[in-house]
């Protein structure tokens, strides 16, 4: 069994930062792609950025240049968020994908609320 856990959500100012973590944990080694997607109040869940194995990253436009999406193993995924602004207000979910078997694995989120 596949757990993910966030941490790292709470309440910013304006132009503040945050950094989100997500340890995954169980009997899958690796997983090929890990990363972030975001649900606001009332919206559609939404990719924020995504890093692979190989490093190669992918950002939503809206946090292009302010965000940044890390990996430091094959089970650990990090968002650092700068220069925050109230429309990042929302829950943050973390996912890892593992290609070995097609499935997404998703944690159960954790909140950013941005004030302004």
């Amino acid at each position: 069994q596949v757990q993910l856990v966030e941490s790292g959500g709470g309440l910013v100012q304006a132009g503040g930062s945050l950094r989100l973590s997500c340890a995954a944990s169980g009997s899958i080694f690796s997983f090929y792609a890990m990363g972030w997607y975001r649900q606001a109040p009332g919206k559609q869940r939404d990719l924020v950025a995504t890093v692979t194995s190989g490093g190669s990253t992918k950002y939503a436009d809206l946090v292009k240049g302010r965000f940044t999406v890390s990996r430091d193993n094959a089970k650990n995924v990090y968002l650092q968020m700068d220069s925050l602004k109230p429309e990042d207000t929302a829950v943050y979910y973390c996912y890892a994908f593992n290609n070995a078997n097609g499935l997404n694995y998703w944690g159960k989120g954790t909140l950013v609320t941005v004030s302004s």
